[in-house]
């Protein structure tokens, strides 16, 4: 038995978790973090692919918004601590930030291991103690409060809990579960578990002739009547055997969940920056001279263009105008909604965000400690709320865990 007394015990070392024990360190607490890989920060290493998409600029309530209707529990967190707030605790610890697009916030590095060593240098000068490659097997409750933490066949006293262990996405760079088995053992509810953020497996054969090409701005939905709400707009790119890019991985959270339901998910997607059939008619008929697929090259890679001729029956080296009716009537209709059928993915290991978690009906959004029991606290991917690329996920990860760490009783 371990008999040093600890406030708080943070349990996992992402974003969340590294903020939230310098937050309560810098409150006076003593502070304990475990992480059971070698090296803290995995996931975040692999951010933004290493480049870490750290936030973005918008203001509060539409943030919130980009989450659904899970968002306004966000509230509290971001008020203290929102995309400017997190500039400056970064610059305040030696990391630079620019925002090169106007929206999205980066470390001027672009390199995740720069967040990582800053965090980490500063969690060992503010004094809180660190435990490498420890895995906590359980969390130990009396009368309904916290009382210590196993972890590595020792215990660890504390009054204290935060669980930041994430999701379980990309279980390679640590994420298993555990934090839903710890919120599980306290009775906490967890709602269903899907993977999000990651690319999709279509049907149709004719992706694997467009590959090499990026489609900016493509508009995707679910062709469901009980999904009509449901839309995205990203850059879209085709793959051997499916769809990936902005709007797939962003998109995906939301076609999961239908996938355990159906074997396929029809969707439709507007490949033409958003003209509909009338504009694209206009588009082709002002060039009467030229072939499909060079009038529809100032819109589409020629590539695209040529599949979906093919797949409408039309000859792509025909004059427009020279087409029978209905296939110029249905080629049309393709290119402004060309319809695609996601039949799956890779699953959680390669799925960047875990859409569920811990049921927020059971989260105190003020100071992120559970409603069941006193000293536990949860911050980051392991709650049930996700987002779309673009910073939001790993901002609410910081809101989060600086709540949790600022306001711990």
């Amino acid at each position: 038995m371990n008999e040093k007394q600890y406030d708080l015990i943070v349990i996992g070392s992402g974003a969340a978790g590294m903020i939230a024990a310098i937050t309560a360190r810098r409150a006076g607490k003593n502070v304990l973090l475990i992480e059971q890989l070698q090296n803290l920060g995995a996931k975040l290493k692999a951010t933004g692919g290493g480049r870490c998409n750290l936030s973005n600029t918008l203001d509060n309530e539409t943030f919130m918004h980009s989450f659904g209707r899970n968002g306004r529990f966000m509230s509290d967190a971001l008020n203290m601590f929102e995309h400017n707030s997190l500039r400056n605790f970064l610059k305040e610890i030696g990391v630079e930030t620019h925002i090169p697009d106007g929206f999205r916030i980066f470390p001027t590095t672009h390199d995740s291991s720069s967040i990582i060593s800053a965090l980490e240098n500063e969690l060992k000068k503010s004094g809180v103690e660190i435990l490498y490659s420890t895995k906590v097997q359980k969390i130990i409750f009396e009368n309904g409060c916290v009382l210590e933490v196993s972890a590595n066949s020792d215990r660890y006293r504390t009054s204290n809990v935060i669980i930041a262990t994430g999701g379980l996405g990309y279980p390679m760079l640590g994420s298993s579960g555990d934090g839903y088995d710890f919120a599980k053992d306290a009775g906490h509810k967890i709602t269903k578990l899907y993977p999000a953020m990651l690319p999709l497996y279509t049907k149709e054969t004719l992706v694997g002739k467009c590959k090499a090409d990026t489609i900016a701005k493509a508009q995707m939905k679910i062709n469901l009547k009980k999904a009509k709400n449901l839309k995205a707009t990203g850059d879209l790119i085709f793959t051997s055997n499916g769809i990936r890019g902005p709007v797939v991985l962003d998109f995906a959270r939301e076609i999961t969940p239908f996938l355990e339901q159906m074997d396929e998910v029809p969707i439709l997607v507007n490949l033409t920056k958003g003209m509909n059939e009338e504009e694209i008619f206009s588009h082709i008929r002002s060039n009467p001279k030229e072939t499909i697929v060079q009038s529809l090259s100032a819109i589409l890679p020629n590539s695209v263009a040529t599949q979906l001729c093919l797949q409408c029956g039309a000859d792509p080296d025909m004059r427009f105008g020279k087409l029978d009716g209905s296939i110029r009537n249905l080629l049309v209709k393709t290119l402004a909604q060309t319809p695609l059928t996601i039949v799956g993915h890779d699953g959680f290991k390669k799925a960047m965000i875990t859409r569920g978690g811990v049921s927020l009906k059971e989260i105190n959004p003020k100071t992120m400690q559970s409603k069941l029991v006193k000293g536990l606290y949860f911050c980051g991917e392991v709650v049930d709320l996700d987002g779309p690329c673009g910073g939001y996920n790993l901002q609410w990860s910081f809101s989060s865990g600086y709540l949790a760490g600022h306001l711990l009783s």
